[in-house]
């Protein structure tokens, strides 16, 4: 019996039991569905965190001291970093977190940061209205401010507020800019912040220690060259006691992460997956009731010439027909629920290609291996046998 025939019939047999079909495709629907949502999810993630390490810059490095009895870096030393070979910038930061800010009858706590010009390029930051600090800051102590957009909603209820008067830590502050949104990443709000002078900040901080600071390197390929002489220097000022200071850097961060997200999706995938081996099982149990039902016609069938390859080439092809059904119906869920994760819930699911193939055609595999049994079965049928079931 020609193949085309043979599917004529896996058709005509999936839907003449409609509501068992779709029963039995259920699981096959929920395992698609889930894997590729689960995988989507996975790779959203995955580009969400690359997204914001690269916004930051991978050519960033991030140094802090982390011992508490450490000499902080001093202007010498930054000086001396700027000058060296691949570094392009070096910033310094003073900062505090949950300061107590204030404007008019409007308090809130948020982290503010001293810093130097040269912050925006290095952090990959712009201003969005007003300007930034400028050296005539530094120099001459300025109590001005550049503050978050959160921030600015938080204590004026609007952005606008460029010239206004902000109390930080019972301090007067001018503001003279507000930051371009940056959204939000995995420690939280990047938009609830205030930046100040830093010589105003280690003022009204009361220190003068510098415990963190930024680098930029001139491109990424410079990253390694401005980390070993950032190390050189610091393993001379503390006598190689690498534990007394700690050094970010960005690119590493970011495979780090993409390593992490892509073990954490594949871990997904798989649980997923089992829903399908479940799937599986439903659609043998399913084919072997259809071989107790159909046992006279299998019977019929081998008394008048069918082949025993032609009895088990047919169940087979309905069971791929209904896993194949289930995993083309388990696709567009999947679809259906990135679309609602992504407009109900702000959950960004990426579906790629070769996701939907790969679950398709282990879709269609699970269908083949799990209706070997019942077609076996069925092919083994005894044709006298077959004929006198009641």
């Amino acid at each position: 019996m020609k193949i085309k025939k043979l599917f004529g019939i896996a058709i005509g047999s999936v839907l003449s039991n409609k509501v068992r079909s779709l029963l039995t495709m259920l699981g096959i629907i929920i395992g698609i569905s889930s894997v590729i949502l689960l995988v989507g999810m996975g790779e959203g993630t995955k580009k969400q965190v690359s997204d914001q390490i690269e916004k930051l810059g991978t050519n960033l490095i991030t140094i802090s001291i982390t011992g508490k009895k450490t000499v902080p870096i001093t202007d010498n030393d930054l000086k001396e970093l700027k000058s060296r070979p691949g570094i392009k910038e070096v910033a310094p930061s003073l900062s505090q977190q949950n300061v107590n800010i204030k404007a008019g009858t409007e308090t809130s706590t948020t982290s503010v940061e001293g810093t130097t010009p040269n912050y925006t390029e290095i952090r990959n930051v712009n201003v969005a209205n007003g300007r930034f600090i400028e050296d005539r800051d530094i120099e001459n102590r300025f109590h001005v401010a550049v503050i978050g957009v959160d921030t600015a909603n938080n204590v004026f209820n609007t952005t606008n507020v460029v010239g206004k008067e902000i109390f930080v830590n019972g301090y007067s502050y001018k503001i003279i800019g507000v930051l371009e949104s940056q959204g939000s990443s995995m420690a939280g709000s990047n938009d609830d912040k205030i930046l100040v002078p830093i010589t105003t900040a280690q003022r009204d901080f009361k220190t003068n220690d510098i415990k963190t600071f930024y680098i930029e390197a001139n491109s990424k390929d410079d990253v390694d060259t401005a980390m070993g002489y950032t190390q050189l220097l610091l393993n001379k000022k503390y006598n190689n006691d690498t534990k007394s200071y700690r050094v970010l850097n960005q690119s590493s961060l970011l495979d780090t992460a993409n390593s992490t997200t892509e073990k954490m999706t594949a871990m997904l995938g798989g649980i997923a997956a089992i829903s399908l081996l479940v799937g599986g099982i439903g659609i043998m149990n399913i084919m072997l009731v259809s071989v107790i039902e159909r046992t006279r016609e299998i019977g019929i069938r081998k008394a008048i010439g069918a082949k025993r390859s032609t009895i088990l080439l047919q169940f087979l092809i309905e069971a791929a027909t209904i896993s194949t059904l289930g995993g083309i119906l388990g696709v567009i869920v999947s679809y259906i629920g990135s679309y609602v994760a992504l407009n109900f819930f702000n959950t960004s699911i990426i579906i790629t290609n070769s996701v939907i193939i790969i679950s398709c055609v282990f879709s269609v595999a699970v269908g083949v291996l799990f209706g070997i049994y019942p077609a076996n079965k069925a092919s083994k049928l005894n044709p006298i046998d077959a004929l006198r079931f009641e």
